[in-house]
């Protein structure tokens, strides 16, 4: 699709994505024209939860702010549920020009890019507020470029919380706790990596595939946020606050339809995708006292962790980097300082 180019210029949030450089000639020959002279563009934003989720609560008012704030110039509809397949299927429908946005785990993005692995080094954040420091800076802006040869940029984030490791029977304590347990991770090497240090054995299943998984033996248990208990409360015995790793969301849409925007849609886009992440800190704090509500006296919250134990075994990990992914590790290394 082909828009015409909008009066305004464009101007960078600091969670949005960076935008391409109109042509002097083309910024010239629009500079007067209105916005009501703007083609209407409809964009498909896929994702993997359901409707009642914070995720999907704050996308939908980020889709109604657009529209209202392009007069209707932009609609984005969302589709949930992991309708249009996994995350890496988004991401490969984006690339073939199938779709225009999706959400995705950095963790997930660091298989197109291996750079954004800084994200899921564990024990990378001393905290949240490390994280939103990050994410809302420079470092996260060089992130989301990394991929515009690929076929996409990221344009905004969302808080994803703090994974935990979580288990039927064996409460986690310290990382021998975790010997000869099966856990379930995300498709991620670095994830991977990561149990191996930690002396459990890493299986990677799909997040619908939990539940029958614990509750059969297949896995002993499994990491995730807290937000996890909405669906694996049953099957759960104890829930364990290591606190490994903070890897946010990422929304990211394809470097064509975004060099397609007009400078007006593109900065309308990332002023409203601004907006969505700073609102969404409250909306995903909440979410997860509601969900501690919902599971109360279902699961056993274990608090009394070793947790530099754990950091002190996942320290080989930050070697490794060093040494064999530099660029990954250069952004470990301003991710530190940024602390």
């Amino acid at each position: 699709m082909v828009l015409a180019l909008a009066a305004c210029g464009s101007s960078s949030s600091t969670t949005a994505a960076s935008t391409s450089t109109a042509s002097t000639d083309a910024a010239a020959s629009t500079e007067a024209a209105p916005a009501t002279e703007e083609k209407a563009v409809t964009l498909t934003l896929a994702h993997n939860l359901a409707e009642d989720h914070a995720v999907h609560i704050a996308m939908t008012a980020w889709a109604e702010a657009v529209k209202e704030a392009s007069n209707g110039s932009i609609t984005i509809n969302i589709v949930p549920n992991g309708t249009l397949g996994s995350e890496a299927d988004c991401v490969s429908q984006i690339q073939a020009g199938q779709l225009e946005m999706t959400k995705v785990s950095a963790g997930t993005l660091a298989n197109f890019a291996s750079e954004w692995n800084c994200l899921s080094v564990p024990y990378v954040f001393n905290d949240k507020d490390h994280l939103y420091n990050v994410m809302n800076g420079e470092i996260a802006q060089d992130l989301y470029k990394l991929t515009e040869n690929d076929g996409f940029i990221g344009l905004t984030w969302l808080e994803s919380g703090t994974r935990c490791f979580y288990t039927a029977n064996t409460p986690i304590r310290t990382p021998s706790d975790l010997a000869g347990l099966k856990i379930r991770t995300m498709d991620s090497q670095m994830a991977i990596d990561m149990m191996t240090a930690f002396g459990g054995s890493a299986t990677v299943m799909g997040y619908s595939d939990i539940y029958s998984g614990m509750e059969t033996g297949v896995i002993d248990g499994a990491e995730n946020n807290i937000t996890a208990m909405r669906d694996h409360a049953d099957v759960t015995g104890y829930y364990c606050y290591d606190e490994h790793t903070m890897i946010p969301d990422v929304i990211i849409i394809s470097t064509s339809v975004w060099n397609s925007l007009s400078d007006n849609q593109k900065e309308i886009m990332t002023s409203t995708a601004a907006d969505m992440t700073a609102n969404y800190k409250e909306l995903w704090a909440q979410f997860e006292e509601d969900v501690k509500a919902q599971v109360e006296g279902k699961v056993e919250y274990i608090t009394d962790v070793d947790k530099a134990a754990f950091q002190e075994a996942v320290q080989g990990i930050y070697t490794s980097l060093q040494s064999d992914a530099p660029e990954t590790y250069a952004f470990v290394e301003r991710i530190q300082a940024a602390g």
